[in-house]
């Protein structure tokens, strides 16, 4: 009865791994009948030289030449408003009058006060010749009328200070008081801008000191006009160094005539230097960032075909899409520019045929 059930089970097992062959067979001829999927296709480019401007990057604010908060000196009620805001005005063009009909009254007065004085100090004068009069009461009549022009010119001053005039030519900004309001001695009229020329005030690292000097050439960006560039030079670096940033502040002045630049705008400054640097170069868009470290990828020649290799490298500057390789890189050395992404280490790749604009370029 054993034997026979031993039978049975040999023969059972005989029977499951004959198929289990069969169907490991089957799929291992599966297997090698897939197609094994091509190299991806990638885009490349030379790692260039190039000759660039050398400069020093910095950035800054604009600043007015002058710039002010209009005020009035002394108290008084606006009765006109001789501007608009945004105006272009000159020099002691009238902006605003005070009420003054209370101090014309009163100037009125002192003014016939001061005459009477002087009609005083007339006779004075007379009797003093004919020793009629001491010295010590011919002196109080002196000084009185003195006392009394003295009022008149002060009297005079305030009301002059109630027309209040444009200190320098430049631009108005948004008007800050009405007719009828009262202002207080020092409340702000509307801000007074000079725009044309303008300064731009910047900071640098200390240790590019010995390279800056009055009158050399600066150019200058804004972000509400980044396709166009602003000329300028300096005009003063400061005699001391800021101790917290060990930063020295330079300004610059431009040319304003078409009104673009406003004080206060950001700008990113370049200090052009005497010369330029040899540089070895890459598209932008060959350069995978990490916070690791930037690489690409660079293509090797190999057996059965081309194979790109992954290498850490060491940037500098970026100019109109290219970026400055410090380290990593040699001059002609082919590199990835598009289609990273589905890259490993040591993949192999097939190269573009049909240049992209811009970077790519097709294989030798």
């Amino acid at each position: 009865m054993i034997k026979r059930y031993a039978i049975i089970i040999f023969f059972a097992l005989l029977l499951f791994g004959g198929l289990f062959g069969w169907k490991f067979f089957q799929i291992s001829q599966a297997i090698k009948n897939i197609p094994i999927p091509p190299p991806p296709v990638v885009a490349a480019t030379h790692v260039q030289r190039s000759e660039w401007q050398s400069y020093l990057s910095g950035v800054g604010s604009l600043v007015a030449v002058a710039g002010i908060e209009v005020n009035s000196e002394v108290a008084g009620k606006v009765k006109a408003i001789h501007f608009e805001s945004g105006e272009s005005v000159q020099r002691g063009h009238l902006l605003v009058e005070l009420d003054s009909s209370t101090d014309e009254a009163e100037l009125k007065g002192l003014e016939a006060a001061y005459q009477l004085e002087r009609v005083k100090f007339t006779r004075s004068q007379q009797l003093i010749a004919r020793h009629f009069i001491s010295k010590s009461d011919f002196d109080l009549n002196k000084a009185t009328l003195d006392e009394a022009k003295a009022i008149v010119i002060a009297k005079k001053a305030t009301i002059e200070k109630k027309r209040i005039v444009a200190p320098f030519a430049g631009q108005l900004g948004i008007r800050k008081v009405n007719v009828g309001q009262y202002l207080a001695p020092g409340d702000a009229i509307v801000p007074l801008q000079q725009l044309n020329p303008i300064y731009a005030d910047f900071t640098l690292p200390e240790q590019h000191l010995a390279n800056l000097n009055v009158n050399q050439a600066v150019s200058l960006t804004v972000q509400a006009y980044p396709e166009k560039v602003f000329d300028g030079r300096i005009t003063a670096i400061n005699s001391g160094i800021d101790e917290s940033t060990r930063s020295v502040k330079i300004r610059a002045t431009l040319n304003n005539a078409e009104r673009l630049l406003h004080p206060g705008m950001f700008v990113n400054v370049q200090v052009l230097l005497s010369g330029t640097k040899s540089v070895l170069t890459v598209p932008d868009t060959a350069i995978s960032y990490n916070p690791y470290g930037d690489s690409v990828f660079v293509i090797e020649s190999g057996k059965p075909g081309l194979t790109v290799q992954l290498k850490q490298i060491v940037t500098g500057e970026t100019r109109e899409g290219r970026v400055e390789i410090v380290k990593g890189l040699n001059e002609n050395e082919r590199v990835v520019s598009a289609g990273q992404v589905k890259l490993r280490n040591g993949m192999p790749v097939t190269l573009d045929k049909l240049p992209a604009p811009g970077e790519r370029e097709t294989a030798p």
